[in-house]
């Protein structure tokens, strides 16, 4: 898990939390969640370079990367299983 995170005064000002994997050889970027383009969301990475951009609800930049945190923590085995799934 690669996370960067801007603080300002306290607060999450910007994060960028990333899960990478060791497949076919290589570290692959699998999922996502940062606060490029100015608001909080997750992109769920496939090995053609397509991207899917999913927004997240959260009323601030703190709420949001303690749940991208977590949510790596918690799911990524099956974020991995996706993407090995289309690697084949």
């Amino acid at each position: 898990m690669r996370v960067i995170a801007l603080m300002e005064a306290g607060a999450i000002r910007g994060f960028v939390v990333q899960y990478e994997a060791y497949i076919k050889d290589a570290w692959r970027p699998v999922v996502r969640f940062d606060t490029m383009h100015g608001f909080a969301h997750k992109d769920v990475l496939h090995p053609d370079g397509a991207q899917d951009k999913q927004p997240m609800r959260f009323g601030d930049y703190n709420l949001a990367f303690t749940f991208a945190i977590q949510d790596l923590k918690a799911s990524w085995r099956w974020y991995r299983l996706g993407y090995e799934a289309e690697v084949r």
